[in-house]
């Protein structure tokens, strides 16, 4: 199949780079569309707090809303009263508006602040618009509040207003992200090929595979809710694949270049082995993105198939447009030869490990646990507005909330009754949770019939320990009619709940899948438990590192953000997913060049230093690169962007350096033989179903070392 693949990207490269091109136009309209329809789906589908917050949201005659923040005036000035009645006209007739209450028509003393230098409008819009009509609403909200009220500053903020900003924060950073990392992407693969077009190819096709992976992921917003930050996620993650790939093939290429091949016969021979091994990969990381369905919440699964889709679109970059573009190209690549590990800085890098393998092994890994201290205290947040850009209005207008307005310092927590709110039994309970410890305020309003909320007002923030304390209490001590907790801070508790329960059952998922994989390549029982405890090892570094810096602000003036004691909830398990599949892809290129060494001498240790020096050149130079995608996003505005640019970024520096080249040598020279050992029976199962590079079973030599494993699947390496 791999070799049909060659010969059609050779024979027929201008149809192959023809479609790519068209793909990449209508990738580009599908991107116009993508981010009109975009939408958080929230987390903890299916919870208490969901379904709660589903009764509200049925219940309620509008949809969401809009804060208009009036500061900087007298709230009892006449002018300043006319400026912000007729504001309030205005904003009337703003379509998809439904309403508008202000401080002068309300008795709400939440309106106005102590002081009497500030004031809310609350906008409500109409229920069930979509995202476009509630972004217009919004801008022109906005038009209208612009010098509005002589003396007074106005924003406009709320859920409407986060939202909105929230969906061009994501746009910024993607393009901003892209604008800052394909010039220093094609700089740096400049200077590792040493030459202009080996340069452009890589970039040519993360691009092509950037953009039509917008077409998948429109696709998906008619399927579940996709939300602005998963676009971001898969998007960087696409665009580092892609260079990853397409990295390999030219390395494979100038390689049998090397041999003496023709550019036809070179091409046939690095689709052959390196796509091969490029398959693999993919396959390795769809598996870890998998794991994401097992959380049954629309924020994992939306993450889950686009990133998915995104690996399918850099795999068919890989083994199409990639091949086209070496096919026209060919003559003017370059090639490589060769060097044995003795003759080439990283042979000689893992002959220096293997000298005192324990002592790098438990060196490495006392310095990678030590730098996964910091996750034990690590906490957690959900939806925050200050997550988002400073120059945002709604972040702006949350922050003044907060510190102004009275009672508005923690949102509340709902709790549905089914029961009307005349109820006596209700009355009661209202009475009686005005004197639990952490209550600032109850109040009761009429949902509907036989239905009413008790909204109960924390004392703290809107999700700290107090707001989520009160949560548990709430529910272990239920009055005598039903009820569901809904709000933020039950969101937050039922999300992390559901990241907690269904963890483990993902981790054994994707464990047992990398597991089988790593398997059918190496044909070892030791190798595949050895990648998965080093690479949560390394995995662990990164979290240290996630809450040292964003959760307790080390470095936030140099990275440009206000850290504020949390990081996000989904963040983990995404960056777990994505960071696993990364460390995956490296394991396959590495453990390539050492089965293959091993299959053809015998020699363990020297398979080690052979396989390091074959592959150490090209895992260090996609790590480079993939690290400037990613710091390139890390340089965006949403902290939630920022957090996993910068944690991929860490996770592939400790994983290409310490992991790749220190600890896996170590550990693979301390086995020494028992690397290779596998039972009776699944050597059986191996000589069946292990590949080799022609992509058929095949028994090693007779009398070799390795005569019960199988030649590895796509070798792939430098």
């Amino acid at each position: 199949m791999f070799a049909k693949v060659a010969l059609l990207a050779v024979r027929r490269r201008r149809w192959v780079m023809t479609a790519w091109l068209l793909l990449f136009i209508i990738g580009l309209a599908a991107g116009a569309q993508l981010f009109m329809r975009l939408k958080d789906p929230g987390g903890g589908a299916g919870t208490e707090s969901a379904r709660g917050a589903a009764v509200l949201r049925h219940a309620a005659p509008t949809g969401p809303t809009a804060a208009v923040l009036v500061s900087g005036a007298d709230v009892d000035q006449r002018s300043t009263r006319v400026a912000v009645q007729a504001l309030a006209d205005r904003l009337e007739r703003v379509p998809d508006v439904t309403d508008v209450v202000d401080t002068y028509t309300s008795p709400d003393p939440m309106l106005r602040t102590k002081d009497g230098n500030s004031s809310l409008i609350v906008v409500s819009l109409r229920k069930g618009v979509d995202m476009m009509h509630q972004q217009m609403a919004v801008d022109a909200m906005r038009d209208e509040a612009r010098d509005s009220v002589p003396g007074a500053t106005v924003r406009v903020g709320g859920d409407a207003g986060q939202m909105r900003d929230s969906m061009v924060a994501t746009q910024h950073d993607l393009l901003h992200g892209e604008l800052i990392s394909l010039p220093v992407l094609l700089i740096a693969l400049f200077f590792i090929f040493g030459g202009l077009r080996a340069a452009l190819l890589p970039l040519l096709a993360a691009v092509a595979a950037s953009a039509v992976t917008l077409v998948p992921l429109l696709a998906v917003t008619y399927v579940t809710d996709l939300a602005p930050y998963a676009v971001d996620v898969v998007m960087l993650f696409g665009l580092g694949l892609a260079v990853d790939y397409s990295l390999l093939m030219v390395n494979r290429f100038r390689e049998a270049r090397g041999d003496g091949l023709e550019v036809g016969a070179a091409v046939q021979r690095t689709v052959s082995t390196a796509g091969r091994t490029v398959v693999f990969s993919a396959l390795t990381i769809a598996a870890s993105l998998s794991g994401l369905f097992v959380f049954a919440d629309p924020t994992f699964t939306s993450v889950a198939v686009g990133g998915i889709a995104t690996v399918l679109v850099a795999l068919a970059a890989a083994l199409s447009l990639v091949p086209a573009l070496i096919a026209t190209w060919g003559h003017r690549l370059g090639s490589a030869a060769r060097r044995d590990a003795s003759e080439g800085r990283f042979g000689r890098l893992a002959q220096r490990v293997q000298r005192r393998p324990l002592l790098a092994a438990l060196g490495v890994t006392a310095l990678l646990a030590a730098a996964a201290l910091p996750f034990f205290h690590v906490s957690f947040s959900n939806g925050d507005p200050r997550t988002l850009p400073a120059a945002a209005e709604s972040r702006q207008v949350a922050e003044r909330l907060l510190a102004d307005f009275p009672g508005a310092q923690a949102d509340p927590i709902s709790v549905v009754a089914r029961a009307p709110a005349g109820d006596p039994e209700v009355a009661a309970y209202v009475r009686q949770l005005r004197g639990w410890p952490g209550v600032q305020d109850v109040a009761l309003e009429r949902v509907g019939a036989g239905t009413s909320v008790i909204e109960v007002m924390p004392s703290g923030a809107t999700q700290d320990v107090t707001a989520r304390r009160l949560v548990t209490d709430l529910r272990q001590h239920r009055p005598p009619f039903a009820t569901m907790v809904t709000g933020q801070a039950a969101g937050l508790v039922d999300f992390e709940h559901v990241i907690a329960s269904r963890a483990p059952a993902a981790a054994l998922l994707i464990a047992l899948a990398t597991f089988a994989l790593l398997f059918l390549m190496t044909g070892s029982v030791l190798v595949p438990i050895k990648a998965l405890v080093m690479n949560t090892l390394s995995l662990g570094a990164t979290f240290g590192a996630l809450v040292w810096i964003f959760q307790d602000g080390h470095l936030s003036g140099a990275l440009h953000f206000t850290p504020f004691g949390s990081v996000e909830a989904w963040l983990p398990v995404i960056l777990v997913i994505f960071a696993f599949g990364l460390s995956m892809d490296y394991e396959v290129f590495l453990l390539a060049g050492m089965k293959e060494s091993y299959d053809e001498a015998g020699d363990t240790d020297a398979a080690v230093a052979d396989g390091l020096q074959r592959s150490g050149r090209i895992i260090t130079s996609a790590a480079f690169l993939i690290l400037v995608v990613f710091l390139g996003f890390a340089a965006g505005q949403t902290l939630g962007i920022k957090e996993m640019g910068l944690a991929l970024a860490v996770a592939v520096a400790v994983d290409a350096t310490l992991v790749r080249c220190v600890l896996v040598p170590a550990t693979m020279t301390l086995l020494g033989r028992a690397n290779w050992w596998a039972p009776a029976w699944m050597q059986r199962v191996h000589r069946r179903f292990g590949l080799s590079e022609s992509g058929s079973p095949v028994t090693a030599r007779p009398g070799s070392p390795s005569a019960d494993s199988r030649e590895l699947v796509g070798s792939g390496t430098v």
